[in-house]
């Protein structure tokens, strides 16, 4: 039989086992932190080279604004190209309806209003905007088919 003088219980062993224990705790965490910084740095190295390797877009320029005023002379001027049959034939309802969805559309979406791009030259312009928007609807075209008239970027 044991006795309980064998036993002998101060505390000590309880101080090591935390020591021992807090020192892996250290070395396991110190040791995935290296590890994941590690594979961080290797997945950032490989992002970087396929930046660099990524072509630049190729810039076409599309005359947007020349598109703005071949709309409007064709259908918008005081003797317009068209005549009234042909625009509503075109897009399906007469042009004052046209013009104040337009103005509508231009005045409480933002989407529709004329902004600047990245190098500073106006966007396409409300009525282009809209224009290929209705015509795409009024024919149910893919947003595309009304490109090159209004000299519109294609959709990606």
């Amino acid at each position: 039989m044991a006795s309980s003088s064998h036993n002998t219980f101060d505390g000590s062993n309880d101080d090591n086992f935390d020591q021992y224990s807090d020192q892996q705790f250290d070395q396991y965490f110190d040791q995935i932190v290296d590890q994941t910084f590690d594979n961080l740095s290797i997945h950032n190295g490989i992002q970087e080279e396929k930046r660099k390797k990524r072509k630049k877009r190729v810039y076409i320029e599309r005359n947007r604004e020349e598109g703005d005023v071949r709309l409007w002379n064709d259908y918008f001027s005081e003797t317009p190209t068209y005549p009234h049959n042909l625009f509503r034939r075109r897009f399906r309802m007469n042009k004052s309806l046209f013009t104040r969805i337009v103005d509508r559309l231009s005045n409480e979406v933002q989407f529709f209003r004329e902004k600047r791009d990245a190098l500073g030259r106006q966007s396409l312009s409300p009525l282009q905007k809209c224009t290929a928007a209705i015509r795409a609807l009024a024919y149910g075209n893919a947003a595309d088919a009304v490109d090159e008239y209004l000299q519109l970027p294609p959709a990606r």
